[in-house]
């Protein structure tokens, strides 16, 4: 599994970052910290045998995507598991994910997430992932007290290998 993912300005990833501590400090989670997650907002899950047939594919992106700016407002919940921040969906991140979807669904032996397809995207921001139904209560105490509505610039957009997180391509939007 390959992820494609937006990436944001210093001061949004510092914040996020922090969110990220403080639940696995809280939780005693450490697998969003042990892996290398950065934080980031996954636009697309690609599975695919090699890597290397999504590369061009994402190169061609270099210069046809902008930055956008986002209005993180909410934590939820994939239950049973994650807790992320959430921002409000706008027509930056719409056209993101039309824009990305188009490049990559035509490839031939890859298959897109349908959690990852237009109008069946849920943008979000894992800040714990794996998380015990006691850990999650857990994570959900902390942000009632850390976490605080946000603004954040997405800067890069970056092709990612799993578990733990090694990027294969990144670049300026």
């Amino acid at each position: 599994m390959y992820l494609i993912s937006i990436y944001f300005d210093n001061r949004a990833s510092q914040k996020l970052q922090r969110q990220i501590d403080l639940i696995a400090e809280r939780t005693g989670n450490i697998f969003m910290t042990e892996n290398r997650v950065p934080p980031h907002m996954t636009i697309s899950q690609i599975e695919a045998r090699n890597v290397d047939v999504l590369v061009p594919y994402m190169e061609s992106l270099k210069g046809k995507l902008g930055q956008g700016d986002l209005q993180f407002v909410s934590v939820g919940m994939l239950l049973p598991y994650v807790l992320y921040a959430a921002p409000v969906m706008n027509a930056y991140l719409l056209g993101l994910s039309g824009q990305v979807f188009d490049v990559f669904s035509g490839i031939p032996e890859t298959a897109i997430s349908k959690y990852y397809q237009p109008m069946s995207w849920l943008p979000h921001v894992t800040l714990g992932k794996t998380l015990s139904k006691e850990q999650m209560t857990a994570a959900v105490q902390a942000m009632q007290e850390g976490f605080a509505p946000f603004r954040a610039r997405a800067m890069e957009i970056g092709l990612a290998k799993v578990n733990p997180h090694e990027d294969v391509v990144r670049f300026k939007l």
